[in-house]
């Protein structure tokens, strides 16, 4: 029994709350599934194929009274001349299936998510959505290349340890006080989104650190404090809106441009999306941190004066240690720097944003200049492979017209006429969108249901091209409420530095704030911008 004891204490003393290495990705609880999570998983298969064999089959939705020149779009008009009635409607009901069957299955998880969007593939050219060549194309599609080449952009500064880097300095620089560390994450954040478009990327760049910032201000080995509700569940809120600010923070903000604006991304840019929505998620973030600190999670006097003696020197010593900024850090930095400052000028030279990423990608592969080589490189495939499915989905519903016919069949059943002012639709979409990121585990998923619904109701009523599909996608990032509603949540759950009743209290609340800034901000920025006509027009 004594030598029990011994080895505990030895086990005890031997643990480091400063040391990086312990918050490890690997070292981190994994969660595992519900029971109900478990269940979904085994149905999500036969759920989707009865909901395929249904829809294609035998259901009946009444798309032939429905259809008028307002209801489709022009390139399926011009396929119904072409082809005849009949054949539009079954390419209706194949897509319908599709989709649908498609949602079970990413919804539940019954098999990998990749797998899924091959099936989607399939799917579409089996059915005659589409063709073989438009289908198989979307892998070459110009989003698709921003996505893979902003991997490689990431994977630059990450491997350079430049990223790490960024992260130490700023707490250290603003880390005077414990709020001074908590302004501080949200600068990083903001910094990172220039450049990392995986949220969960930049969360496990960020985790080391932030949970020995928590180590030093008292919390750690089980013990929970507000300095460490604080900032941690500040950074899902901040990886999630900081990552809203930008173009290319996140891969749905790319799908969602790509189904407004088709496959041409020079329409709307990178400085168009920073001047609508960077401001607006800037507010929420600010709005954020101050309720956090002085409503939900006040911290007490001691709370704020760090619990280890000489913590933040670690964090210095940490900093040391990597040395003076290397060369191929300076490289790095300067590849970057220069993508992010055409990126923000493409209204000047023209130049889209997946050309400059593909000329900053080059310069950083090029041997003997570059600072990184293709085995360095990680590129999530298997995330690549589901976009790819969402992209062929979003090509099967615009040659089929089938957000703008299924619009018109649910509005003329519900007897909602022409004459429906555009502030009660917008309210509707944006409440609808916001909200549910407490159900949807995918933003890809969310984007691919809320913004076609969305550019379906603008043909039908006429409204100006993206007045009503652009705000509902600058909500794509709202999903920081409970575990399993993305990524970085699951991620961080794990630390065991907050409760899922602190996460929901203050997550549920900034989603109702956000809901009203975007009100706010159709009437005012988005009005002045032309993106709107004013909610009350």
């Amino acid at each position: 029994m004594a030598e029990d004891t011994k080895t505990m204490a030895q086990e005890v003393q031997a643990y480091d709350p400063l040391d990086m290495n312990n918050y490890r990705i690997e070292k981190l609880p994994k969660m595992e599934k519900s029971g109900f999570e478990k269940w979904m998983a085994r149905l999500g298969i036969p759920l989707a194929v009865i909901a395929f064999v249904v829809i294609y089959w035998f259901s009946s939705i009444g798309f032939i009274e429905n259809i008028t020149e307002s209801s489709v779009t022009d390139k399926a008009l011009k396929r119904l001349n072409e082809i005849g009635l009949p054949d539009f409607i079954r390419s209706n009901y194949a897509m319908l299936a599709i989709f649908v069957a498609a949602l079970i299955l990413w919804m539940t998880e019954a098999i990998p998510n990749y797998l899924t969007s091959l099936l989607v593939t399939l799917g579409v050219v089996l059915c005659g959505v589409t063709s073989q060549k438009e289908a198989f194309a979307q892998l070459g599609h110009p989003v698709m290349w921003l996505n893979i080449l902003s991997f490689i952009l990431a994977s630059m500064l990450v491997k350079t340890k430049f990223a790490k880097r960024l992260a130490l300095a700023f707490v250290l620089k603003f880390g005077k006080s414990a709020k001074g560390v908590l302004w501080s994450f949200l600068l990083i954040n903001l910094v990172l989104s220039m450049f990392i478009s995986a949220t969960t990327v930049k969360a496990a760049i960020l985790l080391p650190i932030m949970m020995t910032v928590c180590a030093i201000y008292g919390a750690y080995n089980g013990n929970r404090n507000n300095f460490a509700r604080n900032l941690v569940i500040q950074e899902l809120f901040q990886v999630n809106i900081g990552a809203n600010a930008f173009y290319t923070g996140s891969g749905a903000h790319l799908l969602a441009i790509s189904l407004i604006f088709g496959a041409t991304t020079s329409a709307f840019g990178y400085s168009d999306w920073l001047i609508s929505c960077g401001p607006m998620s800037l507010l929420i973030l600010v709005i954020g941190l101050l309720l956090s600190m002085y409503v939900f999670f006040p911290m007490k006097k001691e709370e704020q004066r760090p619990q280890i003696e000489g913590g933040m020197e670690r964090l210095r010593e940490e900093l040391n240690a990597m040395g003076k900024m290397t060369k191929e850090e300076w490289k790095a930095v300067a590849i970057f720097g220069a993508v992010l400052l055409l990126w923000c000028t493409d209204s000047l030279h023209g130049i889209d944003a997946t050309t400059v990423a593909l000329i900053g990608a080059v310069i950083a592969l090029m041997p003997g200049i570059g600072v990184v080589k293709w085995n360095d490189v990680d590129i999530p495939w298997h995330l690549m492979i589901f976009s790819c499915g969402a992209y062929v989905l979003g090509t099967g519903l615009n040659a089929t017209g089938l957000p703008g016919t299924m619009v018109n069949a649910l509005f003329d059943s519900l007897g909602i006429g022409a004459n429906t002012p555009f502030w009660v639709l917008y309210v509707i979409l944006t409440f609808f969108m916001m909200y549910s990121g407490l159900v949807f585990q995918s933003k890809t998923i969310r984007t691919m249901i809320f913004v076609p619904i969305a550019l379906g109701v603008e043909q039908r009523f006429g409204f100006p091209a993206a007045s009503l599909a652009l705000p509902v996608a600058m909500l794509i990032e709202h999903c920081y409420v409970l575990p399993f509603n993305s990524k970085p949540a699951a991620l961080l759950y794990t630390t065991n530095q907050y409760s899922m009743t602190d996460a929901f209290k203050f997550g549920i609340t900034l989603m109702t704030i956000s809901w009203v800034i975007i009100l706010v901000w159709g009437e005012t920025v988005l009005k002045w911008l032309g993106i709107t006509p004013g909610l009350f027009l």
